[in-house]
Parts: structure tokens; C-alpha cells; sequence
């Protein structure tokens, strides 16, 4: 199956969110990560695009971004999206307070906790460097909200099979996680892996 991606919107509100009628009630998945952590290239990773713009200035990203996914089968691209895919701002470089962090727009812990089309939400760990107290808070909330997540470890590439090995294990020890997919944008490991968890997700 071959997914089409479509920029829907950028959302600095609650209520710039897109409507039912406007996704047809397709599932949401949310990319979420510190500031430069890799979120843009690994969502033009899956989408085999460069949809999501990259970019070397961390907290460029101030709102979220929305994407609709549609099917194409037979040359013909499907009007009702299969999913849509939220990239939200990254965090990371102003203090820690409440949930998550200062820095954070307030639209983004309701949609969070409260948007009925999120599936999923996708949160991204450097696996380059030791785990960090607001992945760690993010991760808190969710699990709080009871939220469904997913914890995938970017840049894995760069690092040798012995170092990402530790690397990984430390992150799932601090994060108290069961489950942690590594993955590169660069050579597109994990991408398969991934979808294959988002696809069980939406269904």
C-alpha cells in the first residue's frame, strides 16, 4: 500500500485543529521529541518525502503540523485519508514546569490528553546521548493520561552495535519502558518496523 501525504495545516490553537469533516475521522499519529531530535527527518523517512521540513535550528517548530495520508491504488489517489500524521513542537530547551515544559505552547497538552482522533503518539530518544529528565516527564505523562505510546530511539546509525546495545538499555532502564524501537532516517532501519507498529495501532 502506497500512502500519499498531503499538508493539511498548522495548528497554534486548540481550535485550528482539523475537524471530522475535514479527516473523515481518519486515526492521528502524533511525532513528539526534544528539539532536534530527528522528528522531521524520521516522519519523511516513513513517508518516503520531504513533506516535513527539516530543520539544523532546534524549536523552529512552533505549532503542529498536520498531515493527510491517502491511499493510492491504480494510479488513482483515495479522497478519505487513511491517516493523518502530527508534528508537534519540540521541547527541550527552556526550564522544566507542569507536565512537560515551559517552552511548550498551551494548546499542546490538550491536545495530548484530550484529542479523541490520536491513535498513537510517537515520542523520539536520541539514542547518542543519556537519557534526559523532560523525556522522561513526557513519557510520566502519558502513561498518566493513559495515553497510547510508542518510545523510538533516533540517530541509531551512528553508533556501533556494543554502544547502541548499552545505550538502548539505559534508556529503557531510566524510562521504565518495556519496549523501545531503535531506528535511522538516515538508512532506514527500524522505518519497517515502525509502520508496521503504527499500522496495528489504526486497526
Amino acid at each position: 500500500m502506497r500512502l500519499n501525504p498531503v499538508f493539511l495545516l498548522s495548528a497554534t490553537d486548540a481550535s485550528h485543529f482539523p475537524t471530522e469533516a475535514k479527516t473523515f475521522g481518519a486515526p492521528e499519529i502524533a511525532f513528539l521529541g526534544r528539539s532536534n531530535v530527528g522528528k522531521s527527518s524520521l516522519i519523511n523517512a516513513l513517508l518516503g518525502s520531504k513533506e516535513a521540513r527539516v530543520s539544523s535550528t532546534p524549536g523552529r517548530t512552533r505549532a503542529i503540523n498536520f498531515f493527510a495520508l491517502h491511499e493510492v491504488s491504480g494510479g488513482r489517489q483515495k479522497a478519505i485519508p487513511t491517516l493523518i500524521f502530527a508534528d508537534l513542537p519540540g521541547y527541550g530547551y527552556a526550564k522544566i514546569s507542569k507536565s512537560i515544559s515551559a517552552e511548550w505552547p498551551k494548546f499542546i497538552e490538550p491536545y495530548l490528553a484530550e484529542r479523541a482522533p490520536l491513535a498513537l503518539s510517537i515520542c523520539l530518544v536520541d539514542t547518542n546521548i543519556p537519557p534526559q529528565a523532560n523525556d522522561h516527564q513526557l513519557i510520566t505523562y502519558l502513561k498518566q493520561e493513559q495515553r497510547p505510546f510508542l518510545v523510538v530511539g533516533t540517530k541509531a546509525d551512528r553508533l556501533s552495535n556494543n554502544v547502541l546495545s548499552k545505550n538502548l538499555a539505559a534508556l529503557k532502564r531510566e524510562h521504565e519502558l518495556t519496549e523501545l524501537l531503535p531506528v535511522s532516517a538516515k538508512t532506514n532501519a527500524g522505518i519497517k518496523a515502525l509502520w508496521q507498529a503504527i499500522m496495528q495501532t489504526t486497526e
